[in-house]
Order: structure tokens, then sequence, then C-alpha cells
């Protein structure tokens, strides 16, 4: 299960040109300056992507324990500004995909209030068992820098 990152927030959905343009003219008063209601309104929608290495004795344990997730571990990730998300398992490398979107307004707090949870860290310290960092130097999931999960770049992207 996914694990943030504090010190790098999803990147930014993209638009058409016309639809940036929108959105630049609807967040800005007549002096340029933006609108005060439009710095906390959400995205539409940052997509995110990591990777992570699954141990091969675990890959059983690891399905079984997401085929029930803990309720409290589900509504952190919702209150979380989390949407849309899903994991995949390569069984040939052993990496596990994760796909999620951020719909949020402060990736950093929401990211904070999910570190909080107790239930959340310690759901992550029984995955992060399962599991090998791809990042060098990171330690677990609650320590959060560097990350536990890989972020990968996204390279094409159809609506």
């Amino acid at each position: 299960m996914w694990k943030p990152n504090s010190s790098s927030p999803p990147p930014p959905s993209t638009g058409t040109p016309e639809q940036q343009q929108q959105q630049s003219e609807s967040e800005s008063t007549t002096s340029g300056r933006p609108r005060q209601e439009s710095l906390r309104r959400p995205v539409a929608g940052r997509r995110v992507a990591q990777i992570v290495k699954l141990k091969p004795e675990f890959v059983a344990r690891y399905k079984e324990v997401h085929a029930a997730v803990w309720p409290e571990v589900l509504r952190q990730i919702k209150m979380c500004n989390i949407r849309d998300y899903s994991i995949f398992h390569d069984a040939g490398t052993g990496i596990l995909f994760a796909s999620f979107k951020y719909v949020g307004f402060d990736w950093a707090g929401d990211m904070e209030r999910m570190r909080e949870n107790p239930k959340v860290r310690e759901w992550w310290a029984m995955t992060d068992g399962f599991q090998e960092s791809l990042v060098p130097g990171a330690k677990n999931s609650e320590s959060g820098d560097p990350a536990w999960w890989q972020e990968v770049e996204e390279v094409f992207y159809t609506p």
C-alpha cells in the first residue's frame, strides 16, 4: 500500500492551453492577484505512480492483507484526498506498482495527517516487512524521507 513522501508533492495535472488560460482567468481578480477562495479549492486530480519490490516469500500474505484492508486505513486514505487507488503486482519481477489520484489542496498537510494515524503506522510497519524499497537510504514508510515507495514518471496519459 502506498506511503506518502512529504518532500515531493505529486506533479500538477496538465490540460490544454485553453483550459490553463480559463483556469488562470477564473483564479485572478482584475488586479491579477489570485482570488482568496481559489487558494483552497481542490485540484482537479494529480495522478501519482510508485513502485516497490515485494519479497517473494510474502506474496500470498501481501495479497491476503490487501483483500481486507483495515477500515481505519481506508478512511484515512479517503480523508487525505487519495482517490482511484490501485496496486498491481508483477510476479516476474516482484514489483508492486501503485497508482492513485490526489484531489486535495494541501499535499504536505494531508501526508502529515496520514502519518499521524496510529493504525496507518501499524499497517505500514506490517506491510513494510513484506517489501524491499528501491529508494537508496529509505528506512521505512513512517520516516517518509526518503520515501519508501519510489515515485515513477508519467510518460503518457489520455483521458
